[in-house]
Formats: C-alpha cells, sequence, structure tokens
C-alpha cells in the first residue's frame, strides 16, 4: 500500500529544562546548583530539574523523596506558574514574528510551520537558528530545536543536541535517521510499548521497517499502522494553530533594575519598535494599549486605556505608553516594561491553511 506524503518545513522549539531555568535566571544563587521545581515530601512531585540535578538521576515526574535520595543536595523550589506564562507568552510572541501557524504543545514546546513564511529566503535551519538567539536576547533562556519534514520526525530530532542546540534531519536523511534509531526514541513509544517491542526482536528504527503493516496492526491494533508510517516519514499531521490573537505585546526584562523615568521612556520607544515590527506583520490594529511594569519586587502593574479608534502607528503607540508611565509615579525601581494592544480588529484575520500550504513541495534548503 502506497501512502502520500507532503514535504513540509517544521520547526520544533523545546525550552531547555524550562522551569528549573526560570528558577536561576531569576535567582543566580541557584545556578550551577542541583534544583527541582516541585514538592519534596511524601507526596511530592518534580515538575522539572536543573540539568545539575539530572546528572544524578532526577527526572520529571518522580517521586520527591525518590530525587532527594539521589541527590541528598537537592534544592526543592514551589513553582510559580504566573511566571513562566509570562515568559512562555514572550516566547510565543517570538514564534508569531516568524509564522501564524504555531502549535503549541505546553508553555515550553511548539510546533512551527515554516514552508511558507514571514522571512522569505532563510532556511528553516537558518530560521530555527534565529528564533532560539532571539529568544536568548529577550528572556535570557536557552532553546534546543528539531527541524525536518514533519513533527514526528522535529520532536524527535529537537532532543538531540540538548541543551542549547538543534538539529536539521532533511528530506534526503529521514530514512536513515529513523533506521538507526533505538526504538525507544520514538515519539508516542512508551516504556510498555518498548518492552513489547523488544519481545518481538524489534529494537531499532530498522527493525520496525522490516515488520509489515499487517504484522504491526496484529500485535499494536490501530498503533501499528501509524508505526508502519512513522518509519517511513510519513506523518501528515498539520500543524494546527490554537486561537486568533487576541493581543500582540513586547517586553523587555532588563539586566539592571531602572529607577528613572527618563530611561524607562527611552526603553519604551525601544520596545514600541518591536511591537511596531509585530503589528505589521500581523496586520493588526487595536484600540487597548497596556502598560506592563514589574518591580524589582516582582510586584507589578498595569496601567492601561481604551481609545476611540484603532491605533498601529509607531508614533501613537509611544505617545500612549508615554501618558501610561508619566500616569503616576513609579513605586520601585522597575525589572521589566511591556506593551501590548488589545481590542484588535481580528475579524477575518484568522489564519488558514491554504491549497498553497497544503501542497507546497520544498525548493529552498533546509
Amino acid at each position: 500500500m502506497e501512502y502520500e506524503t507532503k514535504v513540509r518545513k517544521i520547526i520544533h522549539v523545546d525550552m531547555d529544562a524550562f522551569y528549573a531555568s526560570v528558577e536561576q535566571l531569576d535567582d543566580p544563587s541557584l545556578l550551577n546548583q542541583p534544583i527541582a521545581v516541585g514538592g519534596g515530601g511524601k507526596r511530592g512531585v518534580v515538575a522539572a530539574a536543573s540539568y545539575e540535578a539530572r546528572k544524578f538521576g532526577v527526572r520529571s515526574a518522580m517521586s520527591g523523596m525518590v530525587a532527594k535520595r539521589n541527590c541528598p543536595e537537592l534544592i526543592f523550589l514551589k513553582p510559580r506558574f504566573d511566571r513562566y506564562k509570562e515568559i512562555s507568552n514572550q516566547i510565543r510572541a517570538i514564534f508569531y514574528d516568524y509564522t501564524n501557524l504555531v502549535e503549541p504543545l505546553s508553555l515550553d514546546e511548539a510546533y512551527l510551520d515554516v514552508t511558507v513564511n514571514k522571512k522569505n529566503g532563510l532556511s528553516a535551519t537558518l530560521l530555527a537558528t534565529e528564533i532560539r538567539n532571539k529568544i536568548l536576547e529577550t528572556t535570557g533562556l536557552n532553546a534546543s530545536a528539531g527541524i525536518s519534514i514533519n513533527k514526528f520526525v522535529a520532536k524527535i530530532a529537537s532532543d538531540f543536541n540538548k541543551p542549547n542546540g538543534q538539529k536539521t534531519v532533511p528530506p534526503e536523511e529521514v530514512q536513515s535517521f529513523l533506521e538507526s534509531l533505538e526504538i525507544r526514541k520514538f515519539h508516542g513509544v512508551g516504556k510498555v510499548t518498548t518492552k513489547r517491542m523488544y519481545h518481538l526482536g524489534i529494537f531499532t528504527g530498522n527493525d520496525l521497517k522490516l515488520k509489515s503493516e499487517d504484522f504491526l496492526s496484529r500485535h499494536f491494533g490501530k498503533s501499528g499502522s501509524y508505526y508502519y508510517k512513522v518509519i517511513r516519514g510519513i506523518h501528515n499531521s498539520p500543524v494546527v494553530p490554537s486561537r486568533i490573537p487576541k493581543s500582540i505585546g513586547a517586553e523587555r526584562t532588563f539586566h539592571k533594575n531602572l529607577t528613572s523615568e527618563i530611561f524607562l521612556s527611552e526603553k519604551i520607544k525601544t520596545i514600541a519598535e518591536e511591537l511596531d515590527k509585530r503589528i505589521q506583520r500581523h496586520q493588526l490594529s487595536g484600540k487597548t494599549i497596556t502598560l506592563k511594569i514589574k518591580y524589582s519586587d516582582f510586584v507589578q502593574q498595569t496601567r492601561s486605556k481604551t481609545l476611540p479608534f484603532y491605533i498601529s502607528e509607531k508614533s501613537l503607540i509611544v505617545e500612549h505608553a508615554l501618558n501610561l508611565l508619566y500616569q503616576e509615579k513609579i513605586h520601585n525601581s522597575v525589572r521589566l516594561l511591556g506593551i501590548t494592544i488589545s481590542n484588535l480588529n481580528t475579524i477575518d484575520k484568522k489564519p488558514k491553511l491554504t491549497k498553497e500550504r497544503k501542497e507546497l513541495q520544498l525548493s529552498l534548503p533546509f
């Protein structure tokens, strides 16, 4: 049986030890320390572990007691999901600078379809590098990426050069890449399925490819057909955007806290330039402008104004953001500023999978 396969350019971006890395970013005394986000008590579970902790065998979903036994020096921290979501939103805004076809999987990873993108001429590999550099510049955090012809291969590839790395599997190398893989590294093959495959003599991708579709279906039901296809590089699941953007924003965390409104006003102009680029790429405008101020003690304040008309011009964004800044005196030194435009003219702006996007064959290099 022959199966049709569409050739796309897919990037899977995965933040490195995201929750733990955010904690180390916000508290430099935790750098190079084995830390775990989660609970360390009898019922505690590790939500994320730093790479320093992983060297001792500490992993996510592990019991806190087992983690502490593996690494007696382990430092447990309570999750701060508001903070993780804040940074996740910054990262997601970067993705939309490159493509509207973004499928978030969680706060720390997403698929991007860049077959048709907003940076015409760049290969998917260069796009991934640029995205990772932009994430580091904006958030101070490292990301890894996998680049290939479909979501399945891209996700596997993103694990290869972690942390802070990327791997490209171009179309002509997909087969050899998959055939050489240990079967336990296949996305969707868990511990139980791995053991079943071992009993059937399937240890590598090549072993899997030697099995017929009927054989795999008999032993794995509907999943058998899935395994038969993916080992041949066939995985046509599209990147599906989750929602229409409700707002467009840009923000910047400062290396040193700022106390002067004069310095803050200069930062507003810089942030407005970045926001202007994103507005123009999305071809949107909005009526509500919001200034976010995060102080050095992490207290957050927002100041908003809704206008009777839509705006998208940089000069107007700067003007209204400065008015919001001077609306009242700042309470403390400032570590982050952000500007958001909401109440958007998003009618008929929903990204669609056009025929061109569905059927485009790769002509640019990976």
